[in-house]
């Protein structure tokens, strides 16, 4: 058994039996981690205010046996993240991006690798919680958590042949290869959605920028919706499923007061 020392970002927390609370936890170490805090629910001094969805923790964690559940001795809030609770549009996509990585963030994955993801989620809820959420802000943030977990889309090059796409008309994207086709290989392939080249640009774009100048980043309109639907087809390629978040954050997204 390895005890370590260590923060972690709270994706996920349910009560079981009479006190006990199982957690999955993203921890920059070694990815998501499964854990049981014992007597979590009579606990004040443990692990009072600690253990709820968004918070930001510094915790004592006893590793088992693989495909054991790790044990949570303790547990200090960092930040809470509060204003995700304060507004529909905000706990919407925060609780959409954190089934996300609930989802597809590895169990004892590659150190390097986690800690970047690990990063990249603390910031995303930190843009989250500053500014208004719309789809623009969504569509990107999507983009970039699946590039932080290591499904990238390919928008400038042929994923079979490696060439650029030539021509000025849409061009061919394969969900299930994870981009665009050139026309000779998308003229091989099943019927294919095609996507403007402004949009494919834009989210290219999207995945270079720091978060700080997202906001530079011309998405609107058409190419937007369009950017939106693509990244849909995409996650859920992957996932296999629809999240259990998706259809209301949709729903509070297309509400007057989220414009």
């Amino acid at each position: 058994m390895t005890s370590i020392r260590t923060e972690a970002l709270i994706l996920r927390s349910v009560d079981f039996g009479e006190s006990d609370r199982i957690l999955h936890l993203l921890v920059p170490e070694i990815g998501r981690l499964p854990a049981i805090a014992k007597g979590a629910r009579r606990s004040v001094r443990r692990f009072s205010g600690t253990l709820d969805l968004f918070n930001h923790v510094k915790i004592q964690v006893d590793i088992r046996r693989p495909n054991a559940l790790a044990r949570l001795d303790q547990a200090s809030l960092i930040d809470p993240f509060i204003a995700m609770r304060s507004e529909s549009a905000r706990f919407a996509l925060g609780c959409y991006l954190l089934e996300l990585f609930d989802r597809l963030a590895p169990e004892r994955g590659v150190r390097s690798d986690m800690q970047r993801l690990f990063s990249f989620a603390l910031g995303a809820l930190r843009m989250v919680a500053e500014r208004a959420p719309d789809l623009r802000l969504r569509t990107l943030i999507e983009l970039r958590a699946l590039d932080a977990l290591g499904l990238r889309p390919e928008f400038s090059r042929c994923v079979r042949c490696g060439s650029a796409p030539e021509g000025r008309g849409p061009i061919g994207f394969h969900v299930g290869e994870g981009g665009v086709l050139c026309d000779l290989c998308g003229a091989q392939a099943d019927a294919i959605p095609r996507i403007h080249r402004g949009t494919l640009r834009a989210l290219e774009q999207g995945l270079r920028l720091d978060f700080e100048r997202l906001d530079r980043l011309a998405l609107s309109g058409s190419s937007l919706a369009e950017a939106h639907q693509l990244l849909t087809r995409f996650q859920r390629f992957h996932l296999g499923v629809e999240l259990r978040s998706e259809s209301y954050l949709d729903r509070v997204l297309r509400s007057p007061a989220a414009g």
